[in-house]
């Protein structure tokens, strides 16, 4: 997964549900801090999972990204992937590091999630240059809306670090210039990355519910129970922001949802 915004903002649905939880009053696990919150065996499983996700993603990301880095039009092009792609490495080893801190083993914590993972980027592997740039910005960020409204109910250590790795890494800008400058020399283009873009929207979320699904702690968590979960209303309101920012952000591009 790769997490990036608009430079407008596009993904501030999905931001403000989670900083909305961080900031306003928190109850339950979400006013309490690691120690507390992890004395709850179910509850620490479904963060080990969650940061096992994260921590897998954000490798796959970095790899993603130096392959994409190869087609790259130019010198340029190819720096700013490199760039983008070390971002994704730091994020990671934050991820690993908290792991290893918690007293879990990070291979260990990453590998339920790898067979999913693998398969959404082979099923969403880029053919272009102009692919790739849609993929790391709209794709992933998908995933990121995501995680986002998950961290509103973790614990506060925990929706620190999870958020701190969802940072805009500062290259939405390149994405949205590049792909733009495309569409402008030629507009067929447009029509083909809108296509691929809907798929990237498709795929992502059919991974984000399988990932869940696989996994008790983190369907616990998720729908009720742990971590002051979503109900199924909530759930519902929680993927149309979903897919208002992902509206939000087709536009950023010069496409159509």
């Amino acid at each position: 997964m790769r997490f990036m915004e608009t430079p407008d903002n596009a993904a501030q649905p999905a931001k403000d549900a989670a900083d909305a939880g961080a900031a306003g009053t928190p109850t339950g696990v979400a006013a309490q801090d690691w120690a507390k919150a992890s004395a709850d065996p179910q509850y620490r499983a479904a963060v080990v999972d969650l940061l096992g996700a994260l921590a897998y993603g954000e490798l796959a990301a970095f790899e993603r990204l130096a392959e994409d880095a190869k087609l790259a039009p130019t010198l340029a092009d190819k720096a700013e992937l490199a760039k983008m792609a070390s971002a994704e490495f730091h994020h990671f080893e934050q991820l690993r590091d908290r792991l290893a801190a918690v007293g879990e083993e990070p291979t260990g914590a990453m590998e339920p999630f790898v067979a999913a993972l693998d398969g959404f980027h082979r099923q969403t592997a880029p053919s272009d240059w102009l692919e790739g740039l849609v993929k790391a910005y709209v794709g992933d960020s998908i995933a990121s809306d995501f995680y986002r409204e998950v961290a509103a109910r973790l614990d506060v250590d925990t929706r620190g670090l999870v958020l701190g790795v969802l940072d805009d890494t500062g290259h939405a800008s390149f994405a949205v210039e590049k792909v733009r400058a495309a569409i402008d020399a030629d507009p067929r283009v447009g029509g083909r990355l809108a296509l691929w873009a809907r798929r990237l929207m498709g795929e992502a979320l059919s991974q984000s519910q399988r990932v869940v699904a696989d996994r008790d702690a983190l369907s616990t968590m998720l729908v009720g129970g742990v971590a002051d979960g979503f109900d199924l209303a909530e759930v519902g309101r929680m993927f149309s922001r979903i897919t208002e920012a992902h509206t939000k952000r087709m536009a950023a591009l010069g496409l159509a949802a």
